[in-house]
Formats: structure tokens, sequence, C-alpha cells
């Protein structure tokens, strides 16, 4: 069943007035949380089959085409800076390259062949996840990744807003937010993209909390980038520690995270 290509439940949208645009639109995306509390137990399998395996240095793999190839791109950058972790853990792969990113690749989603090409590069094996992202589900670039994976011992899963899909059929554990007609007929960087990127928040911060990245409820691990996040390490320090502001800032400095502030006073 194609869900995503369904008309809308709107028509005459150019006839509409802003307001009736911005409502409409809100109705719809009110339909996305209902959808994915209906996958929670699917989300927790997912991430509870990815942990040991991260545990033993195994590293998580999005593969996707367009919008779902950005959403996993973008979630798998965010996680490097939030939780102090190599960029080499969650590597995000997007069909017709990095170029893609920014502008459509013609065609590069229709090779089922090339995407476990590009896995194989990174030397890939049965310790690593590839969960495959596709709001239609029959990607054939997405389907080669898991497929060829799966084939070869190697955990797979997806994201897809349509049942029974060609995608879901060939990976462990599927995923299937229902989320229903797009707005606008067939647009699923709307409903669809926003369900898979909340899914993708879900699973890496799931999985970075149960490999210890988190304490209490603070990204202890976070890079120091910029002045904002600098402030708001100091600030974890002096709540955590008691310290004073000049103190908790000149340990932040010194040994570079809040994580590391904190091993170095517990062992004295």
């Amino acid at each position: 069943m194609n869900i995503t290509e369904s008309s809308s439940n709107y028509d005459n949208l150019e006839q509409m007035s802003v307001g009736e645009l911005l409502k409409g639109i809100h109705n719809e995306d009110k339909k996305i949380l209902p959808a994915i509390e209906k996958v929670l137990p699917q989300i927790e399998k997912l991430v509870s089959e990815i942990v040991p395996r991260v545990k033993k240095g195994g590293r998580l793999f999005y593969v996707g085409a367009g919008t779902s190839g950005r959403l996993g791109i973008l979630d798998a950058s965010e996680i490097p800076p939030t939780f102090g972790v190599g960029y080499e853990l969650v590597i995000g792969l997007i069909a017709g390259g990095d170029r893609a990113i920014r502008k459509a690749v013609e065609s590069a989603e229709d090779d089922e062949d090339l995407s476990w090409k590009i896995l194989e590069k990174y030397n890939i094996n049965a310790l690593d996840t590839v969960v495959g992202i596709a709001a239609s589900g029959r990607t054939p670039y997405v389907i080669g990744a898991v497929k060829n994976a799966r084939k070869h011992g190697i955990l797979t899963g997806c994201i897809t807003s349509n049942p029974d899909t060609l995608l879901a059929q060939n990976v462990d554990v599927a995923i299937e937010p229902i989320v229903g007609p797009e707005f606008v007929t067939g647009s699923t960087r709307m409903k669809s993209g926003t369900s898979q990127k909340l899914i993708l928040n879900m699973i890496t911060t799931a999985l970075m909390i149960q490999l210890g990245r988190v304490k209490g409820n603070k990204m202890v691990n976070m890079q120091l980038t910029n002045e904002k996040l600098v402030m708001r390490g100091t600030k974890m320090i002096m709540d955590e520690l008691g310290y004073p502001e000049t103190k908790a800032r000149r340990l932040l400095l010194l040994h570079g995270s809040v994580q590391k502030v904190l091993d170095t006073t517990a062992k004295r």
C-alpha cells in the first residue's frame, strides 16, 4: 500500500489563505506523534540490539536518498559534538554522495548495488548496524544496502512510512510509522520526514545514554566548540561540584570536558 503517494486530504491549496494553509499543515502534523507511539516497541528492539554491538566496537550506518539521506547525515553529524564521540561511530550515507546533500543527483537512488560497494569501503563487519531510511520503502539504493548487509550477518533496520514494503521485508527490525498522506501530495519531506527525524533522535540519543555519554540529564561529554557550550559546561561543574565559576571554567578548559573534570575530581 503506497500511502506516501496517496492524494492529500486537502485540495485547492492555491486558493487557501496563509492561515488556512498553516492550520491544514498543523492538523496533519498532529498525526505524527501517535504514529510514532505505535512503533516504540520496534524502536526499542532496534536500539537494544545496537547497544551491545557498539560497546564491542561496532558502528551505526544510516543509508538513504533525498530527504531521508539528508536526515540521516544530519543526525550522524550532530552526535560527535553533542556526545564527544568520534565521527566514525555514526555514519550517514546518501545516494549521490556528499554533493547530493544540497542538490539532487539524478538516478543515484536507482542503483541497488552502489550502496553496498560504498559500505564495503568502510570495512563493514558483523558488529555494525545498517539502518535504511526511505519514506516509500522501495528505494533501490536503500534496499540494496540492507539486503546485502543482512546476507553478511549484519544487523539491519529501517524507517519507512508505508506498510509491508520491500525494504521492511529485507531487515531484521522494521520501523513503520504510518503518518498518512502528505499535505502536499507525495511531499514526504513533510510528515514522513518529520517522523524520520524524531525516530533518528530517539535511536542515537538512547544509544549515547546507554553508552554512558550522559550523566543525570546533562551532556557531560559535549565538545567545547563555542562560548555558549563553555558556559554550559562551566555551569554543570558548578552545579555538580559546588565550585565557583572561575575555578569551574578553568578546570573545564584544562581537561576539555565536564566528564573528565568529574573523573579527575573523583580520583582525588
